[in-house]
């Protein structure tokens, strides 16, 4: 059996030998079933599984056999990656994970900005610091590690951003095949990423849903496997890891509010999935959620929209538009997902201004010197309207989102600096 905590080189360290620390379970897996979304059917695991009924599959996990693995001591005592909590991740455990070293993520207190707000209890989980630079890490090192274990060869996904990359990156890392099809405007960098590491990336005269078509149409003819959102059972899996960083950080207990910005939605399901089997395990108090908030723009809103309208599933949103590309989705298969952990919650789905995107933008990293990306922009101002409603408490202790770094976004920002005459310089107009 390989040894999954691993030291920077590759092998097991004698200090986390000396500790126990690698004493792996004698079963292969703590995975119990997965089971379809929509209607609870049992499903087998180990199998390569996409959507069940036309909508995502959960896993579930032993949470009987985890509690006799693993304790929140001994996973402190691991490496700080993403893996640490491998008794709770679907990848059989004598395989190893095709990983870019993901790391726990920091949770940054925020004094100046909050003081700015009134808020006592400010944090920006700061996802930019991941592998590829965005939150989209850790769902493709799960994804990509369960589906090459699984044999697939070749990928196919669509993406209005982040994800592309994210995807060819690990797909590089694997030895797999990665083929990403992105709307026309997708910002530069991500349009750079999937053919930096070497994925066959298309252009497409449409949005993101008009990409998962593409991807769709093509699963037969190209031999591909789906990894679009939600459509395969593990990207969730990996999103979840962020849940689980935050309830270990805080000292295992949860916020009473997290803000985060709502494409495909991955996360916040993934997130409401991690809270739920902590308590199961009883390690952490079997308290309320934190409220969710679901941020989008309005320029492209469905799940807000539904959540106004009291419905369970969202329409497409017509004529989807927002510089905050990673909000760029029309249509979410998981959109029922979304809605009731919203609501299971007590959170809203709340729109932000696009002409508050720039200025949020600049004024939350200059506040704190944080990379704040587009969507985490939407989720300030979403914050603020939030505080004006008397719906978040001053007192309250307060989780943003930041899920990727504000340079993968050149367009979102335009900046045209002043240019100085090295011979004649004028001071005053440097002093501002």
């Amino acid at each position: 059996m390989r040894l999954w905590l691993r030291s920077p080189t590759g092998g097991a360290t004698p200090q986390v030998l000396e500790q126990g620390l690698l004493s792996l379970p004698t079963h292969n897996s703590t995975v119990s079933h997965l089971e379809g979304a929509i209607d609870g059917a049992r499903l087998p695991a180990g199998q390569l599984h996409g959507l069940h009924a036309g909508r995502p599959i959960w896993v579930r996990y032993d949470l009987d056999a985890v509690r006799k693995l693993v304790t929140p001591a001994l996973i402190a005592s691991r490496p700080p990656s993403l893996w640490r909590y491998r008794e709770l991740l679907p990848l059989p455990f004598d395989i190893e994970p095709v990983t870019l070293g993901e790391g726990m993520t920091p949770l940054l207190d925020c004094p100046r900005l909050g003081g700015q707000l009134g808020l006592s209890k400010l944090w920006v989980k700061d996802e930019s610091q991941l592998p590829t630079g965005a939150f989209k890490s850790r769902g493709m090192t799960a994804a990509i590690s369960m589906a090459k274990w699984l044999g697939v060869k070749r990928v196919a996904l669509p993406t209005a951003g982040n994800a592309g990359g994210a995807a060819a990156a690990y797909a590089a890392r694997a030895g797999m095949e990665c083929f990403v099809f992105m709307p026309a405007d997708t910002p530069v960098v991500s349009q750079f990423e999937p053919h930096l590491y070497g994925a066959k990336a298309f252009r497409v005269n449409g949005l993101i849903n008009d990409c998962g078509k593409i991807v769709k149409d093509g699963a037969e003819r190209m031999g591909w496997f789906d990894l679009s959102t939600l459509k395969e059972p593990y990207r969730i899996e990996g999103k979840k890891t962020m849940g689980l960083e935050i309830a270990e950080q805080l000292g295992w207990r949860l916020p009473d509010v997290i803000l985060y910005p709502t494409g495909g939605g991955t996360g916040l399901i993934g997130m409401v999935k991690a809270f739920r089997e902590l308590m199961d395990l009883g390690w952490i108090e079997p308290r309320p959620l934190p409220r969710m908030y679901s941020c989008q723009a309005e320029g492209c809103a469905p799940i807000v929209t539904a959540f106004n309208k009291g419905e369970r599933h969202a329409d497409l949103f017509p004529n989807a538009h927002t510089v905050a590309s990673g909000l760029r989705v029309p249509v979410a298969v998981g959109d029922f997902m979304i809605l009731d952990a919203i609501r299971e919650s007590g959170g809203k789905a709340i729109a932000g201004a696009e002409a508050s995107i720039a200025p949020w933008m600049v004024r939350a990293s200059s506040a704190e010197g944080i990379s704040i990306c587009p969507e985490t922009a939407v989720c300030f101002d979403v914050l603020e309207k939030l505080l004006n409603s008397g719906d978040v408490k001053s007192d309250e202790e307060i989780v943003v989102f930041n899920t990727g770094a504000a340079t993968k976004y050149l367009e979102a920002l335009p900046v045209n600096l002043p240019t100085l005459d090295k011979d004649n310089l004028d001071w005053g107009r440097i002093a501002g």
